[in-house]
């Protein structure tokens, strides 16, 4: 249960980072309203704030966040911007998700 809540955190929280970063990249890249940007500001300081639920120690999630946020980005890119990742995009977010899993959920003695 301790694994599935501390994923579920993770995809929460890279949603937030991604989708609020894409806000923001929306208003000053693409002239979208200010709405959208203070939207998007928003978001990502809740991304600031869901990591703290993890029940490990601040490095070890923001370590292990890292492999998360490169597997959700290549979602995001598939499902939002329609460029399907490629073998190599599928191999390397798998070893990051390998990664993640020693981080997190290794046994320690």
């Amino acid at each position: 249960m301790l694994i599935l809540k501390s994923a579920l955190l993770f995809i929460i929280a890279g949603l937030c980072e991604i989708g609020g970063g894409y806000l923001v990249w929306l208003w000053l890249r693409e002239s979208k309203a200010l709405f959208i940007g203070v939207l998007g500001g928003l978001i990502l300081f809740l991304y600031g704030v869901v990591p703290t639920f993890q029940p490990a120690h601040f490095g070890r999630v923001y370590a292990a966040y890292g492999g998360v946020f490169v597997v959700l980005s290549l979602l995001w890119g598939w499902l939002i911007d329609n460029k399907r990742p490629d073998p190599f995009d599928l191999f390397g977010g798998s070893l990051c998700l390998i990664g993640v899993a020693i981080i997190m959920w290794w046994p320690r003695g």
